[in-house]
């Protein structure tokens, strides 16, 4: 860990763990606001860093200082908790998520050889379920069905994994261990497939010899994650957990059927890792100092034009998973007050506040209209979402570099009321401030 990160980590270790319990990093939006950096700063002080939910549809980028030589080297997190970047941290992928197993060793296999000696410090559940090639195809043929009303996935088989566990037709890790058994329901589950979708091109026989041999390799990385996270948390370890995607992309609360596939809200931790809520000490929601998202779906704040140009690209906004462009738009407090009625943020996290730094001035959308009425909440309805119209309010722009900044006073006047704001209206107070790109460039105020 370098000096400059030191006050960060004692205030990490101060503030955000308790003994026993589970603080918790989930995103706010419609995900991609930059979780990973404060998971990693948070991992710095951590014993276990899980996943709940979710697979390798996620992506976190966290930029880390390696070797005696202190390289800063990139590293991206997909399935993998990103807070292996710790070395004295382990990473549990919890129950709730869905698991390739040719990606889960191909991501390790580019992490140790990027330097991260993280290979002994991964554990899987047992009960997670398996995503296969076939389900990555199908959900290829799926938005092809879809056609115009494509949701836009990662095409990564996160959705017919779900959709296998859902039906009860699913296969676990644990299965894996059973060859015989495992043979016969996968057989049987592609046969499915071959029903549904027609025969498409895919090797069953070899698939299954292919899984006896990572069956293998997988064996020593599977635990009885429910045991391992509750005597974890008997033993007084720090344990943190790591959203995936974000609030606006739950299965149940996101806007349907522009969603992922899994509870991305505050329950998919409890679910996902087998821990009742009272073991959650604290929650963080992460918010975008503006508003992005991938994919089809009504977007209200959404800006077609040279602001959200700039916002894509100052902010540099392409996915780490698949290099997508993400649309931009400004900040949407209606969707965080939804989002936080939701998760019940004890504090926030606002990042990337910097690519801001050169706007004259700053909108917020704070109410949304339909024939002049105001909604009283966050629509279920899309259709009512598309016809949206958002009311604003305008702030001043600060136009000025904040990177250099290493506290709140020293933000310009109008950046730190820009902040003051958000957390007026939302009654919640913004604990982590994102100022630059880098892993130290991160406040934190006092709340």
């Amino acid at each position: 860990m370098t000096g400059e990160l030191d006050h960060l980590v004692a205030a990490a270790h101060s503030a955000e763990h308790t003994l026993g319990t589970v603080t918790v990093v989930l995103g706010s939006q419609w995900g991609d606001e930059g979780k990973g950096k404060l998971v990693d700063i948070l991992s710095a002080d951590t014993d276990l860093c899980a996943r709940c939910a979710g697979g390798n549809n996620a992506g976190h980028t966290i930029v880390v200082p390696i070797g005696e030589a202190r390289t800063p080297t990139t590293f991206a997190f997909h399935l993998l908790p990103s807070g292996l970047v710790n070395p004295n941290c382990t990473g549990l992928i919890g129950s709730g998520v869905v698991v390739h197993v040719p990606s889960f060793f191909a991501e390790l296999d580019a992490l140790v050889a990027q330097g991260l000696d993280c290979a002994s410090r991964v554990l899987l559940s047992d009960r997670a379920h398996l995503v296969f090639d076939f389900h990555q195809i199908v959900d290829g043929l799926k938005e092809v069905e879809l056609g115009g009303s494509s949701i836009g996935t990662t095409k990564k088989g996160i959705g017919p994994a779900y959709s296998s566990k859902a039906s009860r037709s699913g296969l676990r890790v644990h299965h894996l261990f059973d060859q015989e058994t495992f043979a016969t329901k996968f057989r049987k589950i592609v046969e499915g497939r071959f029903k549904r979708y027609g025969h498409f091109e895919y090797d069953t026989e070899a698939e299954i010899v292919r899984y006896q041999a990572l069956a293998e390799r997988l064996r020593p990385f599977v635990v009885d994650s429910v045991s391992y996270m509750h005597e974890a948390l008997a033993s007084g370890k720090r344990v943190l957990v790591e959203g995936a995607n974000a609030l606006m992309l739950d299965i149940d609360y996101g806007t349907y059927p522009f969603v992922t596939s899994s509870s991305t809200a505050i329950g998919g931790v409890c679910t996902g890792l087998g821990i009742p809520p009272k073991k959650i000490g604290k929650t963080i929601g992460v918010v975008k100092a503006y508003t992005t998202r991938v994919g089809g779906g009504p977007f209200p704040t959404e800006q077609l034009n040279e602001t959200g140009e700039h916002l894509q690209e100052v902010g540099r906004e392409f996915g780490v998973t698949t290099g997508r462009r993400r649309r931009c738009g400004w900040l949407d407090l209606v969707v965080l007050r939804y989002s936080n009625l939701i998760n019940g943020y004890d504090t926030l996290n606002l990042t990337k506040l910097d690519v801001l730094d050169s706007l004259a001035e700053i909108k917020v959308g704070v109410k949304y209209l339909v024939d002049g009425k105001e909604l009283p909440s966050f629509p279920a309805d899309l259709d009512v979402l598309a016809k949206v119209e958002v009311e604003y309010v305008t702030l001043p722009g600060w136009q000025t570099p904040i990177v250099e900044c290493k506290s709140f006073d020293q933000l310009p006047e109008a950046c730190q009321k820009y902040v003051e704001y958000i957390e007026e209206w939302l009654k919640v107070k913004i604990e982590w401030i994102g100022v630059g790109p880098g892993r130290e460039s991160m406040l934190r105020r006092s709340v």
